[in-house]
């Protein structure tokens, strides 16, 4: 959790309650992580606040790492892709870092939809992925029709853009 998000610091408590493990595990796990120098801890008042520590040499393999495993590109496929949508993408900030562009940490995580979905099909799985990734996910529906017209400067953008296929292929002119 730590790596998915490097520039938030929790609390012990908050992590616990995310995580869903007893209090003191965390705090057990926290102070191995910290003898480790993988993540910084620092007290304000009675609070324990922790976050990874981005000056390690293991950061960046290890935020990779837990990317591949756990990020939201996982998290996304699974959650909509039981939608019967044509193809599901991820893009924005998130693809653009996934991708190797510089820059800051994404703070949500956009997601295209393209197909004939259900908008409520849609909300329910951007707000299940919400509460697994802790961040805030913005779906986009598109139909198949627009994307392949690529007439409006949403879909313009979306396609200049770093994208992540996370369920199907892009969809071509002329396919399916």
């Amino acid at each position: 959790m730590l790596l998915l998000h490097p520039d938030v610091e929790y609390t012990l408590s908050e992590l616990a309650a995310t995580l869903g493990l007893p209090l003191t595990t965390v705090q057990r796990e926290v102070t191995r992580l910290s003898s480790a120098q993988l993540v910084q801890d620092r007290r304000v008042g009675r609070s324990r606040l922790v976050s990874a520590d981005l000056s390690s040499r293991y950061a960046r393999p290890l935020t990779e790492l837990v990317t591949l495993a756990f990020g939201p590109h996982f998290v996304i496929a699974e959650e909509f892709g039981s939608l019967d949508a044509v193809a599901v993408a991820i893009y924005g900030s998130w693809a653009a870092r996934y991708e190797g562009v510089e820059g800051r940490p994404p703070h949500d995580v956009d997601v295209l939809v393209i197909g004939e979905v259900p908008r409520r099909n849609i909300y329910e799985a951007a707000e299940r992925a919400e509460q697994r990734l802790g961040l805030p996910v913005n779906p986009v529906l598109c139909s198949l029709a627009r994307w392949l017209a690529a007439a409006d400067t949403l879909i313009q953008q979306i396609r200049a853009a770093p994208l992540v296929w996370v369920a199907g292929e892009e969809p071509r002119e002329g396919e399916g």
